[in-house]
């Protein structure tokens, strides 16, 4: 059985996963409206990516005897300047959830819950491949810098990107 303080802290990543979605989709929105569909799908599979990590860390709850809990998840923005400040928030947030998943770690690790550990070890790894490919993001779009024949080039490579449920056994 999980501990009440780790099930707190995965309740918490679930709903922070949950936001993630929900930022997602806000951003993705705003690439529709710009006409920029290659990256309104990198983003879309992006909250895609982060309901199916809610939905694995709520399965792994109730696998432990835990309780998922749901709190209220909060509005995310919905307005941005320019896709500059789009995916500055990308990385600026997935370094949030790089803490929030490095702290449940730790309290796996302090309360000598080894199967939580291991379980959370997939999203500390996760995470470095999250900032990677956000910073990867924000450095291209430093480089093109306004060229826009650049940024529909960059938009037709972001249009390629697909979901892949990397958790099949516990797809909804």
């Amino acid at each position: 059985m999980i501990s009440n303080t780790l099930t707190k802290a995965l309740n918490d990543q679930i709903n922070a996963e949950y936001y993630s979605a929900y930022l997602y989709l806000s951003m993705s929105a705003f690439a529709e409206e710009a006409v920029l569909k290659g990256t309104a799908n990198w983003l879309f599979v992006q909250a895609q990516e982060e309901m199916t990590h809610g939905l694995h860390m709520y399965q792994y709850l109730l696998d432990r005897g835990g309780s998922p809990t749901f709190a209220a998840i909060a509005k995310p923005p919905h307005t941005f300047k320019n896709l500059d400040e789009v995916f500055a928030e990308v990385l600026a947030h997935e370094k949030k959830v790089t803490k929030g998943i490095n702290a449940i770690a730790s309290l796996a690790m302090k309360e000598s819950d080894h199967a939580c550990y291991q379980f959370i070890m997939w999203y500390v790894n996760e995470q470095v491949e999250e900032e990677a490919n956000a910073s990867d993001l924000v450095n291209k779009l430093k480089m093109i810098a306004g060229d826009k024949r650049a940024l529909l080039a960059l938009d037709t490579e972001l249009a390629a990107r697909v979901f892949v449920n990397p958790f099949p056994a516990n797809a909804p």
